[in-house]
């Protein structure tokens, strides 16, 4: 279920390259990318699952409120990360010539599908 939800959300998004399920805590769920992607999904996720525990818990401590997303911007690729509970978020890898807000957009409208299939 999970992996037909990713593939909606990169196949839909333009310049979407994957988009990888994970916990906080590292441990990847599920992904999806497109096959000429060169890009270790899992690698990506592990990394910034790490960053996002750290903005989570700086939020927290600046009563910001709960973390809802992240974005980066490299030079070559946009990563949104859409966080779905406080154990799990959703990932997408877009090239910089890609669709950023279709992305953002695609992400919200399905993270609650996402949700649901987490229970």
């Amino acid at each position: 279920m999970f992996k037909g939800i990713l593939e909606t959300i990169v196949t839909n998004c333009s310049g979407g390259i994957g988009a990888v399920l994970m916990g906080y805590d590292g441990i990847g769920i599920e992904q999806y990318s497109i096959e000429d992607n060169s890009l270790d999904l899992n690698l990506v996720g592990i990394e910034y699952s790490n960053v996002t525990k750290e903005i989570c818990h700086t939020a927290e401590i600046l009563s910001a409120g709960v973390l809802q997303e992240v974005s980066i911007k490299t030079e070559n690729y946009y990563v949104i990360i859409h966080s779905l509970t406080d154990e799990y978020f959703v990932a997408l890898m877009i090239e910089r010539r890609g669709n950023y807000g279709q992305g953002r957009y695609l992400l919200m409208r399905e993270a609650p599908a996402l949700r649901r299939a987490l229970v």
